[in-house]
């Protein structure tokens, strides 16, 4: 893949998921949705266009695709970043997040003993920077344990793209992560059934935010 192929899917990848951040802040700000419902709607819908995207192809079965390991972490993002999002502005969130997964695959190649160029590392102490930046206290700052779930959600994030790394067929692993994500997320809803609850609006965001900025997101990501 050329450099300019490879920056145009960078910058549409994070454009889907800066538009995530825009949905879910809507959706739980602007209606009497709830994170829960929010992150199982969205999860359902991404999992749905992207099967029926691999049934149009055809061939190998999706349930041979993805892995639980990768439903894993695309759920733990998923959730965190709902309920993180409760007490969040969409710019903070966006940029917590974006940071935690950069320091997370950076750190990740680290560990692996692979030799970062100067600019990679500087874009490690930028974002590790920008975290400590962020989560300092003050009058600005965002509250505390939504920004620490925020971070969770980035190395979530970060640990599903290296498990990603290994994968032949984007389309096909990322909508079989998605299927497998739909029982972990329904099972972590339960807790809160009591109070699950979507409107109209918050059902519109999640619905957008899963078939597009997450499912087509992830898969050019």
């Amino acid at each position: 893949m050329n450099k300019a192929r490879l920056a145009l899917l960078t910058l549409l990848a994070m454009l889907a998921f800066a538009g995530n951040s825009v949905l879910c802040r809507l959706a739980l700000k602007g209606s009497a949705s709830d994170p829960a419902s929010f992150t199982v709607v969205r999860i359902v819908a991404g999992a749905v266009v992207l099967a029926v995207l691999v049934g149009l192809r055809g061939g190998e079965r999706l349930r041979s695709s993805g892995s639980w390991a990768g439903a894993a972490a695309l759920s733990l993002y998923a959730l965190a970043f709902s309920f993180a999002y409760v007490r969040l502005s969409a710019g903070s969130g966006a940029l917590l997040l974006f940071g935690a997964v950069q320091s997370g695959l950076l750190g990740y190649a680290i560990a692996r003993g692979e030799r970062l160029a100067a600019l990679a590392w500087a874009g490690l102490a930028t974002s590790i920077a920008g975290l400590l930046l962020l989560l300092l206290p003050g009058s600005s700052a965002p509250h505390l344990g939504s920004a620490l779930l925020m971070v969770c959600a980035g190395l979530a994030w970060a640990w599903y793209t290296v498990l990603g790394r290994r994968a032949g067929d984007a389309l096909r692993t990322t909508a079989g992560s998605f299927v497998r994500a739909v029982p972990v997320v329904l099972a972590a809803a339960l807790p809160w059934l009591p109070d699950l609850h979507i409107d109209g609006l918050g059902l519109l965001c999640a619905v957008l935010s899963g078939a597009l900025a997450s499912g087509l997101g992830y898969t050019v990501w």
